[in-house]
């Protein structure tokens, strides 16, 4: 009898262990920082746009994207806007598409921004910043470059200048 009660001790200990090993490896995960890296699958999203068009990164198959987090209060998100907009208007035509979701609280300083650049690429406000979050993105601007089957080819933190023709011919190889 006390041969059968010590190996269900030992069975419950172990139950025991496994539970609270299960249960750390649960904590641990959802503590981790989500970060997208070059090579990783982009992350799915949806946002409803000014217009109240729902966008989703399903929106562009067989394209590719340009991702781009930005928000009006940052300067370098604003200087790097006038190159972005002009390669946005050039590589259209060639099925690269821009995104850009900026992560502005104030709704009325957005718009008047996005009025004074004569911004031509969609783009849509994420006040709670969910998206970025989901991307692992802080620092802005921060941009994905998606190729056609959704996978992240490269990651851009910080300002780049969009005209420069090594990023356009880079950009071109993925079409």
């Amino acid at each position: 009898m006390a041969k059968a009660q010590s190996n269900s001790s030992r069975i419950y200990v172990v139950g025991i262990a496994l539970t609270l090993a299960a249960l750390f490896y649960v904590l641990a995960d959802t503590l981790t920082e989500r970060i997208v890296n070059q090579g990783d699958s982009a992350v799915a999203f949806s946002i409803k746009s000014d217009q109240g068009r729902e966008i989703s990164l399903k929106n562009y198959p067989g394209k590719v994207l340009v991702l781009n987090f930005w928000a009006s209060w940052c300067k370098p998100c604003v200087d790097e806007m006038p190159s972005l907009n002009e390669f946005s208007k050039r590589m259209a035509k060639e099925g690269v598409t821009v995104v850009g979701i900026s992560v502005d609280h104030d709704e009325a300083k957005y718009k008047k921004f996005l009025k004074d650049a004569n911004i031509a690429f969609d783009t849509y406000r994420d006040e709670k910043a969910d998206i970025s979050a989901a991307y692992g993105t802080y620092k802005y601007p921060e941009t994905y470059i998606i190729d056609t089957q959704g996978k992240v080819i490269e990651k851009i933190i910080g300002e780049k200048f969009w005209l420069d023709p090594n990023v356009i011919n880079s950009i071109r190889r993925l079409l």
